[in-house]
């Protein structure tokens, strides 16, 4: 009678594949190892902080675009695909919203000048230029 009660609960297919999906992904993600001071390869580096600035700069009500002045800390984790932590210090740059420039120089005028540290959570599958923002926040600096 015990013997029947257990099978029994196991003769709805729905709970049985429910239990093997759940046991399948905690076993995947144990395998991860959490986020590690590692650094990222040039190229994944630049694409990464473009995708944050194009973000940040779409976000912003700012009349002047804002570039990475320096990248203060990064962090990775391997998960489906990348997810990065960065921490970087943003500056106003001289360029405005409109600007078609590729190089726009940090502002130096005393009264335009405006920084922010950032930290950003991204995913990115990066063989596949695929990019999304989970998270920001920005203090101003």
């Amino acid at each position: 009678s015990v013997v029947k009660k257990r099978v029994g609960c196991w003769r709805n297919p729905l709970l049985l594949l429910a239990a093997l999906v759940l046991t399948a992904r905690l076993g995947h993600f144990q395998r991860w190892e959490g986020f590690q001071e590692k650094s990222m390869s040039k190229t994944n580096m630049n694409s990464t902080l473009q995708f944050l600035m194009e973000s940040y700069n779409n976000a912003s009500n700012d009349t002047y675009l804002f570039q990475v002045d320096k990248l203060l800390r990064s962090q990775m984790q391997l998960t489906t695909g990348v997810e990065y932590m960065v921490t970087v210090k943003i500056s106003r740059t001289k360029c405005k919203r409109n600007s078609t420039s590729n190089s726009c120089p940090i502002q130096s005028k005393k009264k335009l000048k405006k920084s922010f540290i950032c930290d950003f959570l991204v995913y990115t599958v990066p063989w596949m230029n695929y990019y999304q923002l989970w998270n920001n926040s920005c203090l101003e600096a």
